[in-house]
């Protein structure tokens, strides 16, 4: 009897529990500390552009490294790298609680995104191991889905509430609980997932890594060091394109994107972070900022957004999938995010949360529901089951750059407004734009 045999027969819903809470865990490292950043700020007297590098960071290092990861683990095993990746993570948060000053906890923070880039594609990996294809893995993959899709609203939501009563550290001590408990289970809940061999295409992973890593740092700065960045992350990126259409095993197979569900994919990943994200990101600094909210008062507020994500994702989507395809999900999933962002154009200086609050968040978690499920499936159709780490890493690659690009563009747009508030609605105005042309892109795209 093989690993995955037994897990099959004995061990679903610990495989499941496993998978689904390093999910959690990496998806949940990006927001969780997003509800104390006002508190990070103050402890550390941060101002905003400098503030969102605590999530940068994380998004920075989670998205540069993946394609490795992903590569990593249909080489080696998936279950030995996702333990490495856990076991990194775990030991970065710890690292972070303890800070003592702003340079430790960003570097903690980026070496938590190194742990969840090894972690993430050796995840949705196994779990195609685990579950057969048919109903089974459809029923695991809504789980999946939809605990990945609330984990960065639950995660900030948590935040508030621990750093209100216990501190912007306890944030990261959770971490580090929930760490410990799923590395402790990975061994009796997961199958070996042995190596399909080959190599790692170092070269690759180098340019690849820079490139991406360059690219949000560029984004994400200003001034000099702004347009340094990005023409590095051009060169970078050229040499890997270029690198990778000649070797013979590459870290990321570019024939990946000739299926033009992975492109479909990839854009609604992208887009989806930009969205959802960007407005979480400004949600504390809305509501504890212009709204005076307390931290668990901002976090509680975001509930109705994870509530809204669980149940279609869990409830609602799977049904769907079987009667409609993932691109007409998603390109639905993406319209009601970007509605959901241009609902918050709307938000006063001194407003009410139910008028003008609410029905933002939860436009865009059913639309998060739709999408998430939706694009996590497209990722991995039509490609072949060895190469399914690598189409998974690309997939969270896409939401990473989204999260690290995608928010660092809306902080600048932001800088433009002309005053706080109207800058925040410039920034939600780009969001819900940028979602609604990529819905229609992704509804033009031919099913080849």
């Amino acid at each position: 009897m093989t690993d995955t045999t037994a897990v099959q027969r004995h061990r679903p819903g610990l495989a499941l529990g496993v998978l689904a809470g390093a999910l959690g865990l990496d998806v949940s490292g990006l927001g969780v500390l997003n509800a104390a950043l006002p508190s990070v700020g103050e402890r550390f007297d941060l101002d905003d552009a400098t503030l969102q590098w605590v999530m940068t960071a994380y998004a920075v290092t989670f998205a540069g490294f993946l394609l490795v990861g992903g590569r990593l683990a249909d080489v080696f095993g998936r279950r030995r790298v996702f333990a490495v990746g856990i076991a990194v993570f775990t030991a970065s948060a710890a690292v972070g609680a303890l800070a003592p000053d702003t340079a430790v906890l960003l570097a903690a923070r980026a070496a938590q995104g190194v742990g969840a880039a090894l972690s993430g594609p050796a995840a949705l990996a196994l779990l195609t191991e685990v579950f057969p294809a048919g109903p089974a893995r459809n029923r695991a993959l809504g789980v999946y889905a939809a605990v990945g899709a609330a984990s960065f609203s639950g995660g900030v939501m948590l935040g508030g509430v621990l750093t209100q009563f216990l501190g912007w550290r306890s944030v990261l001590w959770f971490s580090v609980v929930v760490g410990l408990a799923v590395l402790a289970a990975t061994r009796a809940g997961l199958p070996h997932g042995v190596g399909h061999g080959g190599r790692v295409d170092l070269p690759g992973a180098v340019f690849g890594t820079f490139g991406l890593i360059l690219l949000i740092v560029g984004v994400s700065s200003s001034g000099a060091l702004a347009w340094s960045a990005v023409g590095a992350a051009v060169l970078f990126l050229l040499l890997f394109v270029g690198w990778e259409r000649r070797t013979v095993d590459p870290v990321l197979p570019l024939g990946l994107f000739r299926i033009a569900s992975v492109r479909s994919a990839s854009l609604a990943a992208f887009l989806q972070y930009t969205g959802s994200i960007g407005m979480v990101f400004f949600a504390p600094l809305y509501l504890q900022g212009m709204l005076d909210y307390s931290p668990v008062e901002s976090g509680l507020a975001l509930v109705p957004m994870s509530l809204a994500v669980f149940l279609t994702a869990n409830f609602a989507t799977g049904r769907l999938l079987t009667r409609h395809t993932p691109r007409k999900l998603m390109t639905v999933g993406l319209v009601l995010i970007g509605a959901g962002a241009a609902l918050w154009l709307g938000t006063p200086d001194h407003g009410g949360y139910v008028q003008y609050v609410l029905p933002g968040l939860v436009v865009s978690g059913i639309g998060q529901g739709l999408n998430f499920p939706s694009m996590t499936s497209a990722a991995l159709t039509g490609v072949p089951p060895q190469r399914h780490a690598v189409a998974g890493a690309v997939n969270v690659v896409a939401q990473q750059v989204g999260a690290g690009v995608g928010v660092a563009a809306m902080v600048l747009v932001s800088a433009h407004g002309s005053d706080r508030l109207n800058g925040y609605h410039l920034a939600y105005l780009a969001a819900a734009i940028a979602c609604v042309l990529g819905a229609v892109a992704i509804a033009l795209t031919p099913q080849t």
